[in-house]
């Protein structure tokens, strides 16, 4: 319930030198390669364009399922993300390889329409075989201050989801202040969130690592008073291996290993799968490929 929800402040200038001295770790070889491939078991690999074609969302499930056909033994991605009209090819794309099929839904980006029409697209969605919802919350109730409005329309979107994990996305960028970032992670969780999210990606600015930390806390906060424990998506904006890396560290230092798997932590960033695989490639082989080398979708 709302009333449960406590305001709790945010230390601007802890939260980013604590960053300034995470990021600052150095990584032994060995772990560096264990956290790429962590990382791309860890992909929620997206499209969400206009242009999407059944053809071009049938590639990408290829390459979730083997990112790289000559390193079969890496891991697949966690997920294809799409929207809900292409969510049954990709469902039959993927077939029982694992990978699951997340959908965006409460009319992506922006979150402008009525929750009859949010509910109804959700609920399409997964009667089409959506594995998993990602709304994005009402941010202009939220920022005028219509806290009961989205607590009470991420729930209903919720229900709707049935048997689906719901995805709540923030849009930090839109949010303004990390005390708005931590009110709105609280009433997410509070409200029936199996993950929270940061970004659209089509919102700058994106995922951001204090950003990130601000949620990181939230969901651990949330752990420690109700004992259950949520899963964390930063999206938009990751496109190195290195800042992968960064996130993971963070993740780690701030929740545990518990949460070091896709079950619990997932990158939203297609981008960064190619850099992975570079990287990926570099430390099996010590051959340097680039980007171009490897499939774009």
């Amino acid at each position: 319930m709302i009333q449960n929800i406590r305001f709790t402040p945010i230390d601007a200038v802890a939260t980013e030198e604590k960053i300034a001295r995470l990021t600052k770790r150095s990584i032994k070889n060995d772990s560096k390669m264990f956290a790429l491939k962590l990382a791309i078991s860890m992909m929620d690999l997206t499209t969400l364009e206009a242009k999407d074609t059944p053809g071009k969302v049938r590639q990408l499930c290829a390459k979730a399922i083997r990112p790289y056909e000559a390193m079969p033994d890496l891991p697949s991605a966690a997920a294809v993300c799409v929207y809900p009209n292409m969510v049954r090819v990709a469902k039959e794309a993927l077939g029982n390889s694992g990978v699951k099929v997340a959908a965006v839904a409460t009319a992506f980006p922006s979150g402008m329409s009525s929750r009859k029409v949010k509910i109804d697209e959700t609920k399409y969605a997964v009667n089409e075989g959506a594995d998993e919802i990602d709304m994005v919350i009402s941010r202009g109730h939220f920022l005028a201050g219509e806290y009961n409005f989205v607590f009470d329309e991420i729930a209903a979107v919720k229900e709707a989801c049935g048997n689906a994990h719901l995805k709540v996305i923030l849009e930090t960028g839109e949010l303004s202040t990390y005390d708005n970032v931590r009110l709105a992670s609280d009433i997410a969780m509070y409200a029936g969130a199996d993950f929270i999210k940061t970004s659209t990606g089509k919102v700058q600015p994106a995922a951001t690592l204090p950003v990130t930390l601000v949620m990181l806390e939230a969901i651990r906060d949330f752990y420690y008073k109700e004992g259950k424990m949520i899963g964390m998506k930063p999206a938009g904006g990751i496109s190195t291996s290195k800042l992968a890396i960064q996130y993971l560290v963070v993740l780690r230092e701030t929740l545990g290993e518990a949460w070091m798997n896709p079950d619990y932590f997932r990158f939203g960033a297609s981008s960064l799968a190619n850099d992975l695989l570079m990287q990926i490639v570099k430390g099996e082989t010590g051959v340097y490929q680039s980007g171009d080398y490897f499939s774009k979708d």
